[in-house]
């Protein structure tokens, strides 16, 4: 009997948990609708091939600063065969700017070759064959396919995303495979490509990193008036 009324009341936890983050997340989506409902993604791109690369360089680095680095990049560097050619070093040199540029050239070129070999110069499109890529997680995935395909598997966490995730009560979880999982079951599907553009807009603009302790932004005030 006791046994029987513990896991009652552990099951009316989780349910009140679980009701709780839905009611959170209604009021996210809806606030980051009127507040930034033309978000999109900052990268500047032009084809697929462009926004992979992009998103490879944002790791750990400003859109802003990308995009200045991308905009001599992609002059230089047209195409699969450009990336190809390219000298290790000389593109290590290109993207400097961009942090980590040792390991971005390594994982940009390898992944060029993998296009070239794999995928008869296009990238692909499924998430299975993106994850593929070198150094390509669900992240980027999601961004390619997203912006430069339309097709929707799932919600980018980026750190923006991650962190406010974390301060709006949608997840308790670290790893952004486990955040991503959540939001998922929170967000419907036809939003999942605005929010996570919304939340990184949001993160930029009301609620950034070093004001990670600060509720003064407009969402944790309409989140607080639940408590």
């Amino acid at each position: 009997m006791l046994e029987t009324s513990y896991l009652t009341r552990v099951y009316l936890s989780i349910t009140m948990d679980d009701l709780m983050r839905k009611q959170r997340a209604v009021i996210v989506s809806k606030k980051l609708e009127i507040l930034l409902p033309d978000a999109k993604c900052s990268l500047i791109y032009s084809n697929p091939l462009q926004l992979l690369i992009a998103t490879i360089l944002s790791a750990q680095c400003t859109d802003r600063i990308v995009n200045k680095v991308t905009e001599k990049v992609f002059k230089k560097y047209k195409n699969i065969g450009d990336y190809l050619n390219a000298e290790q070093k000389e593109f290590e040199a290109d993207i400097k700017s961009t942090g980590l540029y040792r390991a971005k050239a390594r994982n940009i070129l390898a992944s060029a070759r993998i296009i070239k070999e794999k995928y008869n110069d296009a990238v692909p499109k499924t998430m299975n064959e993106l994850l593929t890529l070198s150094g390509v997680a669900r992240k980027t995935a999601n961004i390619v396919m997203g912006n430069a395909y339309g097709i929707i598997d799932g919600i980018a966490v980026d750190t923006h995303v991650r962190r406010l995730s974390q301060k709006f009560g949608l997840t308790t979880n670290n790893n952004p495979v486990k955040i991503e999982q959540d939001l998922m079951k929170l967000i419907p599907k036809n939003d999942w490509l605005n929010f996570s553009h919304r939340m990184i807009e949001y993160g930029r603009v009301y609620s950034p990193a070093n004001k990670k302790n600060d509720n003064s932004d407009p969402i944790s005030k309409a989140l607080g008036r639940l408590n």
